[in-house]
């Protein structure tokens, strides 16, 4: 699944995986940022709830993004893959400038949005300069790849971590969500080490990578990012162990960011707070 092009005249607007649990209720500093790139008071906010159980989510992010000073927030209840080609909730897309897709279960994103209208009207927004957001699954599914699921803990193991595919709006990083909480570094080590391409970005709770135009990432929120660079990888046994063993890996790069942090994806080059 690919990023949908960038006309000549448009820029790509900032994709936002936001690690889960971010702050509501506080500073909101996250969903202010978002805003904020999304058009500030004349933001027009598409809420997507379709990961979550909950029949509240998408009118409480509704009243969030209101409060915080959007001009419109609407959640669009797309429950089937038969709403998501209803004409009324594509033409909400077309005029939003900003997409958030909430937390939930991811694989309730990939099975009910993958490859529908919707997903499709997502991947050009994006790229006509319309922000694109998720929290939790709502981060996880921004992707090409998606991990699905997979086991906890620090080692990587062969079939750790489940893929499927994303949404596609980018094909340089690989998203895995409250992080440290979950303690998720080896399934994201093992699912780079499937296919070592992209860079992996573990994301806090209450932590946000807003990726830009020129493919920088900066780090807004009060946890930390986990970038995992495997751009240099000289081994991996990932082909040769069985299922359940540990995985050999040498010459990962790793940096851990705090708020105000940049990675830049195309030199690889981490930049540490200015304090």
């Amino acid at each position: 699944m690919s990023p949908a092009k960038v006309e000549s005249a448009q820029t790509r607007g900032y994709i936002v995986p936001i690690g889960g649990a971010e702050d509501k209720e506080e500073g909101a500093s996250i969903l202010r940022k978002f805003l904020e790139v999304s058009g500030g008071d004349s933001a027009r906010i598409v809420i997507i709830p379709t990961a979550s159980n909950l029949a509240d989510t998408g009118r409480r992010y509704e009243k969030l993004f209101r409060q915080l000073g959007a001009d419109e927030a609407k959640s669009l209840p797309l429950a089937t893959r038969e709403d998501a080609a209803k004409q009324e909730w594509l033409d909400y897309i077309e005029k939003a400038t900003g997409v958030f897709i909430t937390g939930g279960n991811q694989l309730r994103l990939s099975t009910i949005l993958g490859g529908t209208d919707v997903a499709r009207a997502i991947r050009r927004a994006n790229a006509r300069g319309v922000t694109v957001g998720g929290t939790s699954a709502g981060a996880a599914i921004l992707s090409e790849h998606m991990i699905a699921f997979g086991a906890e803990g620090h080692t990587p193991k062969a079939g750790a971590a489940t893929l499927v595919p994303g949404f596609g709006l980018t094909n340089r990083i690989m998203i895995d969500q409250h992080f440290r909480q979950r303690d998720r570094l080896g399934r994201l080590l093992t699912a780079l080490a499937y296919n070592p391409f992209a860079v992996g970005v573990g994301l806090d709770e209450d932590t946000a990578a807003f990726l830009d135009s020129t493919k920088t990432i900066t780090v807004v929120g009060n946890g930390a990012i986990t970038i995992v660079d495997v751009s240099e990888l000289t081994h991996s046994s990932i082909a040769e162990v069985k299922e359940g063993q540990a995985v050999s890996l040498t010459n990962v790069r790793l940096h851990v960011l705090t708020e105000g942090g940049t990675f830049d994806l195309e030199t690889r080059k981490a930049q540490a707070p200015k304090r």
